[in-house]
């Protein structure tokens, strides 16, 4: 059965086909209005660097014809056959596009999608309508990308101006138009040419087309209707610098990525400066106008859908940099949309985007600075745990749920925010620690005992499914693996792996014993569990 996307959702390839010899169709009609569907394989750095790999009715195939155009057929506008283990290691991204020829606008559009499907049966659907879209001309609709192995995202972001201008987004140049020859109906692949018009290839299509009726996952809401507010309207996307590793200048990072799933493998970190393995988790972005270090979790290279290294924040690929005036003056602050449910805006200040799916937000209290479109903010009662951790803390934690369609800025007294995202798997947090996650994630209260403890107990959130959760730290936190001799002050610890093991340790007196009026008891946590569970620890003491 077809696993129904919605824009933002993402997935391993492996996770939804054992196959690597996939068939990618794409639905999309209006009244009037003719389409061009392409696919762009990009580098590492998301630019169209060898233009062989731009596939469209004037070019069908790749080189070595990993990526085929098949054209129309089996209900689909337009079709293709992608071949992942045949792609070749320079290209890391397949993006596939639809831009209006002519006169109109994407708001237009009937309900159509993006699907793929692999061994005759339709393996997962992205479906998508003209509500979701306003003056623009192109769309981005979905992406297969490298990040240790290849996944697929529903992308669905908007793109001002046609073809043209998405091509020279992608760092391609635009050549004068010729008359193209028409494309003879013997040109399909050999592999297996259907005998009829509507009859599917033999390596993957359904033999009848299905009308897209998208269900919502995650306990997402139904079709979205038309938006109050979308992102802005550009003529690229806006894109920050990408970030570096974490670690000190000339040392080495020995611990595990923030965020890795325990028992499963990942690349090692760099050391300070140098290009490190996407870890698991969201992107990140750099502070606006400078380039630092990313937060702990976060990926050492621009994540889709960003502009790479070098160029300017908020400023498209392409467009002279430079100038006076107010104007030149604002840019590095823009608003960042990446297409993505969640976005950093720098390292204080978060923004989620409602209308990319997935239910609504709880977030803190009073952690709303600035929201756009049509926002309902309604009180979330804790109920007996929020009253527990409100008591043991001294800080009640108060949550209020955002819904509907618009985005919302989020942040609390300039603390570092770090986007996490669980795919299935678990993390504790400390209460103090969290500032939002996602609704569909599963939460509950663990409760640390303690002599010596502030409130007599240690207070964390354990959330485990599918979304993000946003943690906050004052400063830059350092991650460490978890060994048998792993302790953490714990006014200091603010995340560890939910498979670790927590014991009370009060054998160390630290400085605070020397203070008038202190106890002179102080209380260590110790760690343990097996290899690639990791705490992490802020420098600062709540």
């Amino acid at each position: 059965m077809a696993r129904e996307f919605q824009r933002g959702h993402k997935a391993k390839i492996s996770d939804l086909t054992p196959g690597t010899d996939l068939y990618v169709g794409v639905q999309i009609a209006a009244p009037g209005l003719t389409f061009d569907i392409s696919c762009f394989g990009l580098d590492a750095n998301e630019q169209l660097s060898d233009d062989r790999y731009f596939i469209f009715f004037n070019q069908p195939k790749s080189p070595e014809e990993s990526i085929q155009l098949l054209g129309s057929q089996a209900g689909d506008t337009e079709s293709f056959r992608v071949t992942l283990d045949r792609i070749p290691a320079n290209i890391h991204k397949l993006s596939f596009t639809a831009t209006l020829d002519g006169a109109g606008q994407m708001s237009q559009v009937a309900p159509g999608y993006i699907r793929i499907v692999a061994g005759g049966e339709e393996v997962v659907r992205y479906a998508f309508n003209g509500s979701e879209f306003t003056t623009e001309r192109a769309v981005m609709l979905g992406d297969f990308y490298l990040k240790d192995v290849w996944r697929f995202a529903a992308v669905g972001q908007g793109f001002d101006g046609g073809l043209d201008a998405l091509l020279k987004n992608f760092g391609g140049e635009v050549a004068e138009e010729e008359p193209a020859a028409p494309q003879p109906q013997a040109a399909a692949p050999s592999f297996a040419p259907p005998a009829q018009a509507t009859a599917p290839p033999a390596f993957g299509a359904p033999p009848a087309p299905q009308i897209p009726q998208p269900a919502p996952s995650f306990g997402a809401p139904p079709a979205p209707q038309q938006p109050m507010h979308t992102a802005p309207t550009m003529a690229a996307p806006l894109a920050p610098q990408a970030p570096s590793p974490y670690g000190q200048p000339g040392q080495p990072l020995p611990p595990p990525q923030f965020g890795q799933v325990p028992g499963q493998g990942a690349p090692p970190a760099a050391p300070y400066g140098q290009q490190a393995p996407a870890p698991y988790g969201q992107p990140a972005q750099a502070p606006y106008g400078q380039q630092a270090p990313a937060p702990f979790g976060q990926p050492g290279q621009a994540p889709f859908g960003q502009q790479p290294p070098g160029g300017m924040p908020g400023v498209p690929q392409g467009v002279p940099q430079g100038g006076a005036g107010l104007r030149a003056a604002l840019q590095p602050y823009k608003e960042t949309a990446t297409g993505q449910r969640w976005t950093p805006q720098n390292q204080q200040l978060m923004r989620v985007d409602l209308t990319m799916g997935g239910g609504g937000v709880l977030a803190r209290q009073g952690s709303m600075v600035m929201y756009q479109g049509k926002v309902d903010f309604g009180y979330k009662s804790a109920g007996f745990a929020g009253r527990v951790v409100g008591n043991a803390t001294g800080q009640e934690m108060q949550l209020m749920r955002c819904t509907g369609k618009g985005q919302v800025f989020l942040a609390e007294e300039g603390a570092h925010l770090h986007p996490i995202e669980l795919q299935g798997d678990g993390i504790c947090v400390s209460a103090e620690s969290v500032l939002a996650f996602d609704e569909s994630l599963q939460y509950e209260v663990r409760r640390i005992e303690g002599h010596g403890i502030p409130g007599g107990a240690l207070f964390t959130m354990q959330f485990q499914g599918s979304g993000t959760v946003i943690v906050k730290t004052h400063g830059t936190p350092v991650v460490l693996p978890v060994t048998p001799t792993t302790f953490a002050d714990c006014n200091a610890v603010v995340a560890w792996s939910s498979a670790s093991q927590v014991i009370i340790s009060s054998q160390v007196r630290l400085r605070r014993n020397a203070y008038p009026g202190h106890s002179g008891e102080t209380v260590n946590l110790q760690f343990r569990g097996a290899p690639g569970n990791f705490i992490v620890v802020q420098p600062y003491e709540v």
